[in-house]
């Protein structure tokens, strides 16, 4: 795939698309057989439930701590000071929510053996209240830079990465290993995968989180992992709608605004949404953004009814859960108090609400809201249906708990780790190679510097180290030197002095910018004579900032363990690079043209 799709093209060339990119009728994918038979059951459930019951049932909440009746004080604490309870059970009890979001620093997500019995504290409780309900348990776990539940689970290659290696049935089998792993810990619903098409290379919030910048192969991507989360019983979540990859600005300190008109929505934005939904997925997440061309009111697409119900709904035909994007982010606390947030979002045609930043603000909010009439209690039991057949559909309510057994013999087995390090090795992309310096012949001395980012997640890190260990166990001699992302010049020449007399030095650079002291280190790096091999640790656009004169650069998309030591292998020989870009790299001078194109990608 050698054509260009820059971002410039893809924003001006629309018009030839419109009309056959217009919104046709409901997906029928999104008929559930048995839908009926399951409805009868869980429309008595509904009955049953107190006011107060289903509000609770909306909210999606965080809480502190590793168990769900005894945390550690820190974190009760933490709970009493910012939801006014002690632990998980307390919050159920109190609240009746009807999920609970993991996050690594909120002390959930210690070990697989600690998650499932947290997971299984959590269900006993819910199971333990006047209207017995299992919670739908849910968590980030994207891949690459966002992951909540790191080693010894199997942690994979990113969104971006995956695009470069361009396969749907990698994509599927990620799913499928990581829904099973999951689910073995207890956890029913991940907030993947990202849907957002990234044709903005400044993009600061989504960036390497989206598959790429080719709607088409965006939405071949989105379709597989959901169905390999899926055929795990885990609900996939398709995010941000209605598409968060044209911004400059991050949605969790701010409120972009997507500038793309209806049309360029239909052939940008929009593929990966519908894929998602002929896939049959279970959720799509909200995104806190203005579009203008789409809702005019300037309302965030989370409080938008014109989006969520007039699009998303009636339009794209979709009928499951639609879950807010966190209510804790300033995108969607700029124009109205936290205790109308909630209410303008399910009016506007949400299921459930994410993590709002008080909740009794906004439980209360909702309930004033039912109170005066504003929000029918017939509009609760149409979004509360909808969470209970995602629980149903999932097996929450035949299955609500989960075993040690199930932890060992499903959480990072060896089939699982090798399937992750062979896609990595897929994904590895050679951008240049000017001078066949690669592959590395073995037994060289080779110095390891440049950025060392705090690792995702539960991989090892730093990156430094990690690679420096991986090309010391294929044969060569190394010195990891770091320097930081923001490199000072004493630690610049540092590095310079520790590359004489090496056969070539390995640089990584992450979020490089035009001028900046990263791109001080390469360039006085290749000062010294030594060969020079620059690695982007994250962003592909790293190279278009640098000075020439390197021998070889190429993209991880990461810097999990998993990619960069594949990496190492490419450098090695041990494997061929056969990544392609699946975003254009603009040259730094004239962002109108691309550097190097979609699909672009060097071999040995």
């Amino acid at each position: 795939m050698q054509h260009r799709t820059s971002r410039r093209s893809l924003l001006t060339t629309t018009a030839a698309v419109a009309a056959i990119t217009a919104l046709g009728p409901p997906s029928p994918a999104q008929a559930s057989p048995g839908a009926a038979a399951s409805d009868r059951r869980l429309r008595p459930i509904i009955a049953r439930m107190s006011v107060e019951e289903k509000i609770g049932q909306l909210f999606v909440m965080r809480v502190y701590g590793h168990s769900a009746t005894a945390p550690d004080q820190a974190d009760i604490d933490a709970n009493l000071r910012e939801l006014g309870v002690r632990d998980a059970a307390e919050l159920i009890a109190k609240y009746h929510v009807g999920g609970i979001i993991y996050f690594s620093w909120a002390h959930n997500t210690r070990d697989p053996h600690q998650i499932a019995d947290l997971s299984n504290g959590i269900q006993a409780a819910g199971l333990a209240q006047r209207v017995p309900l299992p919670l739908l348990i849910a968590t980030d776990q994207e891949h690459g830079a966002v992951c909540r539940v790191g080693k010894p689970a199997t942690l994979f290659p990113g969104a971006m990465a995956m695009g470069a290696g361009g396969s749907t049935g990698d994509a599927r089998t990620l799913g499928r290993i990581s829904g099973a792993e999951l689910a073995a810990i207890g956890i029913r619903q991940d907030y993947s995968p990202d849907a957002d098409v990234n044709i903005n290379p400044a993009n600061p919030v989504i960036g390497v989180r989206s598959f790429g910048a080719d709607p088409a192969a965006v939405a071949r991507m989105v379709a597989a992992e959901v169905r390999g989360y899926q055929d795990s019983s885990v609900a996939a979540t398709a995010k941000h709608f209605p598409g968060h990859g044209d911004t400059s600005v991050d949605s969790h300190t701010g409120i972009p605004v997507i500038t793309h008109t209806r049309e360029q929505w239909e052939q940008l934005d929009a593929p990966p949404f519908r894929a998602a939904i002929d896939a049959g997925i279970d959720a799509i997440m909200t995104a806190h953004i203005q579009f203008p061309a789409l809702d005019p009111s300037n309302d965030p697409a989370t409080l938008s009814h014109p989006i969520l119900t007039g699009i998303l709904r009636e339009q794209l035909g979709f009928d499951g859960v639609v879950i807010t994007d966190s209510l804790g982010m300033q995108g969607v606390r700029d124009k109205y108090g936290d205790d109308r947030v909630p209410v303008l979002a399910l009016k506007a045609g949400v299921d459930q609400l994410l993590d709002p930043p008080k909740l009794d603000v906004a439980f209360n909010g909702v309930r004033a809201a039912v109170a005066s009439g504003e929000l029918p209690e017939s509009r609760l039991d149409a979004s509360i249906l909808r969470i209970l057949r995602l629980k149903d559909r999932r097996g929450l309510f035949a299955r609500p708990y989960v075993t040690a057994r199930g932890v060992d013999r499903t959480v990072g087995t060896r089939a699982h780790l090798a399937a992750a390090a062979s896609m990595a090795e897929r994904t590895t992309t050679l951008l240049a190679n000017p001078q066949a310096l690669l592959p590395l012949a073995r037994g060289q001395h080779l110095l390891i510097t440049g950025a060392n980012p705090d690792s995702p997640s539960g991989t090892t890190g730093p990156p430094t180290t990690v690679l420096a260990d991986a090309l010391s166990e294929l044969g060569f001699h190394t010195r990891a030197l770091p320097t930081g992302t923001l490199p000072s010049q004493a630690q610049i020449e540092a590095a310079a002095r520790a590359a004489a007399g090496q056969d070539a030095a390995i640089v990584g650079t992450y979020n490089a910018g035009a001028g900046g002291a990263q791109s001080r280190l390469v360039a006085a790096l290749v000062a010294t004579g030594v060969p020079v091999i620059h690695l982007a640790l994250r962003n592909p656009y790293d190279i278009a900032h640098l000075a020439t004169g390197y021998s070889a650069s190429l993209a991880t998309y990461c810097w999990t363990d998993v990619e960069l030591r594949a990496a190492a292998r490419v450098l090695a020989g041990r494997v061929c690079p056969r990544g392609r870009l699946p975003v254009a790299v603009p040259r730094a001078d004239d962002p109108t043209q691309d550097l190097y194109p979609i699909g672009h990608g060097l071999s040995y």
